[in-house]
């Protein structure tokens, strides 16, 4: 019986978590990365005070040098303001898109897998049909609409074609947890449904869902830079790195600053959240907590 009342690893307390994500050297490399990335972003603008916007009449397609650190465009424009500016809004695409995608995943397969019945069916054959229908095409349909709406916009569409899959997930491991002692305790003493949810369903999936919250940051801030890339990015006069490189591409064999610059910011990027998502889903990962 006490081996049945064990409560599973995602209900420890953080700092277990932290401790065992941390002890891992791709954890501290990837936080390391990440954080690096975003007070560059923040704070970069000090180091160079250039308008990304306004060009230099005098310098136009430089290639980097002591005034502007990484050249400047065809019209004069500064590139390493720019690629600030463009990280700054891919890195808002993704910490909104993520968290938005993860929410709405948790809570419908958690109403899915707790429910069961019709509602779960209704439920599941959303999911699936949102599954089915190509998400990337449908982004590229939309993506001239929400992208004169603004960044946020770009980011809650993301958002809405990235939550099947943690979704699917979700419901099969909720549908586990309903028939544990401790939720079967809650029902019988009359606790309401969206309470169980609440209580005792979702913060048993905490860990899965963290790990899907942190890859979740890469792959929106991808997802971003693929829209851009393919011209259906966020608008002018708003610049992302999608669109820095979608601009620099063509002259990436001339002038191979105007599009390797802000490639590397994406790839450190992504990086980034890739091996910390890996160090978080290790450090949660069951069979590896039993070693712990």
């Amino acid at each position: 019986m006490s081996a049945q009342l064990a409560e599973p690893v995602a209900v420890r307390r953080p700092d277990h978590w932290l401790r065992r994500t941390f002890a891992q050297s791709q954890a501290w490399l990837g936080a390391g990365l990440l954080a690096a990335v975003v007070l560059w972003a923040l704070l970069g603008p000090l180091l160079a005070p250039l308008d990304p916007v306004t060009a230099d009449p005098a310098a136009f397609g430089r290639p980097p040098g002591r005034v502007h650190w990484f050249g400047t465009n065809a019209i004069g424009q500064d590139l390493y303001a720019q690629t600030l500016l463009g990280l700054r809004t891919s890195l808002a695409v993704g910490f909104v898109a993520a968290p938005v995608a993860t929410a709405i995943g948790a809570l419908v397969g958690a109403v899915a897998g707790y429910a069961g019945g019709w509602l779960d069916r209704a439920l599941v054959w959303l999911v699936d049909l949102a599954i089915v229908v190509p998400s990337l095409f449908l982004l590229l349909l939309l993506a001239p609409r929400f992208g004169r709406a603004g960044w946020l916009a770009a980011a809650l569409a993301i958002a809405l074609f990235g939550w099947m899959v943690i979704a699917r997930v979700v419901r099969g491991q909720a549908r586990t947890l309903r028939d544990r002692d401790f939720v079967r305790a809650a029902v019988y003493a009359g606790v309401p449904a969206p309470a169980v949810v609440r209580r005792h369903v979702l913060p048993h999936l905490a860990s899965l869902l963290v790990v899907d919250l942190t890859v979740g940051v890469g792959a929106a801030v991808l997802t971003e830079a693929t829209l851009g890339w393919v011209g259906l990015g966020v608008a002018p006069p708003a610049v992302s790195l999608g669109t820095l490189l979608a601009a620099g591409s063509p002259a990436a064999l001339t002038r191979p600053w105007l599009f390797f610059f802000p490639a590397g910011a994406l790839v450190v990027t992504v990086l980034a959240t890739s091996l910390l998502g890996d160090a978080v889903r290790d450090a949660l990962d069951p069979r590896g907590s039993a070693r712990g």
